[in-house]
């Protein structure tokens, strides 16, 4: 069934991970008729973790899509990994996503990532409402949830429920504040009942804050309110849509996926009162010169569609699209606005999950899938050729954990290489380069679990075994003082022999690179062999004599030497002039540098201790503290890059994943002592393996 712009809402479910998000969708479709069955996480049978990495580890690892179809509307259900190694999928979700549900868990209220999602939101300005999972569970407290909730938040906070408790303080059912409704659950249907005597107080102490928040949307209805007539339920709903839209109202709701209790009630509240997407907030898009312009979604435009995901496995490559304007059909010639070239769209899907269903067309705002469109990226747009816009690209966090990976067995190189491209193309948010000075494959994302994840899939999707490591740190080195060499080359073997004389004085230099020159008098090295003597320098700065690691601010003046008419050649001076290299760099005092990062570490107030701490752990300097004004520090400091390669990790364990860091090299310093000796010594037992 095709739906037009106005009765499509496209939600995306977020919070910390375990808080029953994809119970949640589960619940939705359950209740709907999108399944047969009610899946369960534990079971390895829900609609939304599909991936036999989730099946394995009974967690979100990427964004699913579940259409609900309910009331004469479609919902869009983009269900979003709650750990944070899977941000990347949280960003995406985002882009296509007109309205969110933080889902909390009523045993833990707020948590870390219920706050990551609100300030996603804000910083995206996306109308939210919060929902209080798992309810009806042992050790589950709704009234303290609550309360983490209005502690945060303060005002802003507009309960529509209020639970129905049993004597054992378990939540048997739940009140609709503004229906004036309640209802019970008896062997897993919903049965209205009369509001119990005990809780007409609280709901009429609910509905009252409710017509307040109302009131607060327009003059109109603060005059109303003032006069102390009621507002008609048109008028409660108007009031509430207008908050929402306005972000001055963030709805509460409640319930258990398991049982269902609350879930036809998030429903409703999902028709009534979240925005559809010619509602949501203004786009902006590159215009065909270059200027940014406010895009306008409209059912009547040019047909415009933007990439948010991709997905591929042995059947094939799937780029989800949300249609911002016009609508979309199979075959239909489009421009993608990154590459200017024209693409035929191929088929079209609307995905539940991992299933596909082939549609004729996607309307205006909704969700679907384009098939085997090889050439599409995540972030791409697709425009009428007669308007072509760019959106934004999707701001994904920048890689900040990285690991040399390796095949178990020798010669597979090329695999893991081709895999981790392939894998790409999913998941943008880490990287991967052949890092050519240290020989290893390195790959930067943004956790632990993000690359255990990768490893799992080259293996199941790839068929190559890989391992991590810790990548090598690029060390140089460099001399300290100067010295004067002579380097000699002779060999006589029959007819012509080889001969290169030279005599060269190494000192520091003042820029990175080799600097040469030459103070020959009497042509003692004619003129046509300096530039085999620089060369063979060149080579063998590649290698310093300390570590094997490439030296550094090198100042070398050929001063001497002597030649032979015959047997002098320019490969004779090219190894002369490394034979005085290794001879002499060992007497010129030679040091080994560590690269030095610039750290930005935001962090809440209260872990400024903490992350001092282990800082001067880590021989950082720290260089001062900013506040961001969102009350959060920014320390900056300085810091080693061999102290950095689990600080992803250990910033998360010490913040309880509230604190994000960048690190960029900014220059070389000399290495201490220990350091050196440690440097050195893995150096040499890595050429023994060698």
């Amino acid at each position: 069934m095709s739906y037009s712009a106005q009765n499509i809402r496209n939600i995306c479910l977020l919070g910390h991970g375990g808080n029953g998000k994809t119970s949640l969708a589960e619940s939705m479709l359950y209740l709907t008729g999108g399944t047969a069955r009610l899946g369960k996480v534990p079971d390895g049978n829900t609609v939304c973790d599909y991936d036999p990495e989730e099946t394995k580890r009974q967690i979100s690892i990427s964004l699913a899509v579940a259409p609900v179809e309910y009331d004469g509307c479609k919902i869009n259900i983009l269900d979003t990994p709650g750990y944070f190694d899977f941000s990347g999928e949280v960003i995406e979700a985002m882009q296509a996503a007109d309205a969110a549900i933080i889902v909390c868990s009523a045993k833990g209220g707020m948590s870390v990532g219920a706050e990551k999602a609100w300030k996603l939101c804000e910083s995206r300005k996306l109308p939210r409402l919060l929902y209080i999972s798992k309810t009806d569970e042992d050790n589950s407290d709704y009234n303290a949830a609550f309360a983490t909730l209005r502690e945060r938040f303060g005002k802003n906070i507009a309960p529509l429920v209020a639970p129905i408790w049993d004597a054992d303080k378990k939540v048997i059912g739940i009140i609709d504040v503004l229906h004036k409704r309640a209802f019970e659950f008896v062997k897993g249907s919903r049965q209205e009942i009369e509001v119990p005597e005990d809780k007409k107080a609280v709901l009429d102490e609910l509905y009252d804050a409710l017509k307040e928040s109302v009131a607060e949307t327009s003059e109109e209805f603060m005059d109303k309110y003032f006069s102390g007539e009621d507002f008609t339920y048109a008028e409660m709903i108007q009031g509430l849509r207008q908050g929402v839209k306005d972000l001055s109202l963030f709805p509460v709701l409640c319930g258990s996926a398991m049982s269902g209790l609350g879930t036809r009630m998030l429903l409703d509240t999902i028709v009534e009162l979240l925005p559809n997407p010619l509602e949501g907030k203004a786009l902006v898009a590159e215009n065909a010169d270059g200027e940014l312009d406010e895009f306008v979604s409209s059912p009547g435009a040019l047909p415009t569609a933007f990439v948010f995901k991709t997905t591929s496995d042995q059947y094939g490559k799937y780029s989800y699209v949300k249609v911002l304007s016009g609508s979309i059909k199979p075959d239909m010639p489009m421009v993608n606005a990154r590459t200017g070239a024209t693409e035929k769209l191929g088929r079209l899907y609307v995905m539940t999950g991992k299933k596909a269903d082939e549609v004729k067309e996607l309307q205006c705002g909704d969700i679907g899938a384009i098939g085997k469109m090889d050439k599409l990226k995540t972030g791409d747009t697709l425009c009428d050729a007669r308007k072509v816009v760019k959106m934004e690209p999707i701001p994904f966090p920048e890689p900040c954990y990285s690991v040399a990976i390796a095949p178990k067995t020798k010669g597979q190189e090329d695999k893991v290489a081709s895999g981790l491209t392939r894998m790409n193309e999913e998941d943008l948010t880490f990287a991967w380069v052949n890092n050519a000075e240290t020989h290893q494959m390195v790959v930067s994302g943004t956790g632990d679990m993000q690359m255990d994840v990768l490893v799992s899939r080259l293996k199941s999707r790839f068929g190559v075994d890989a391992t991590l490591d810790e990548p090598r740190v690029p060390y140089r080195e460099k001399i300290r003082k100067k010295v004067e060499v002579q380097g000699r080359h002779k060999k006589q073997s029959g007819g012509h022999g080889q001969f290169g004389d030279v005599k060269i004085r190494f000192e520091p230099g003042e820029s990175e690179e080799l600097e040469f020159c030459e103070e020959v008098f009497g042509g003692a090295v004619p003129k046509n062999f300096f530039p085999a003597v620089e060369k063979g320098l060149r080579e063998a700065v590649q290698h310093g004599v300390l570590a094997g690691y490439p030296v550094v601010n090198l100042k070398a003046t050929l001063f001497d030497g002597s030649y032979h008419p015959v047997d002098s050649s320019e490969m004779a001076f090219k190894t002369a002039a490394q034979l005085a290299y290794k001879a002499g760099l060992p007497d010129a005092s030679p040091v080994l540098l560590e690269p030095i990062g610039e750290l930005k570490v935001t962090i809440p107030d209260n872990y400024m201790g903490d992350i001092i701490g282990d800082l001067n752990k880590r021989r950082g300097r720290v260089m001062g503290m900013n506040p961001d004004h969102e009350g959060n520090q920014v320390v900056e400091a300085e810091v080693p890059m061999a102290e950095m390669s689990r600080y992803a990790i250990d910033l998360r364990s010490m913040t309880q994943g509230r604190g994000s860091f960048t690190f960029h090299f900014v220059r070389y310093e000399d290495a201490p002592p220990a350091v050196q000796e440690k440097a050195i010594a893995a150096a040499k037992a890595m050429q023994a393996e060698e």
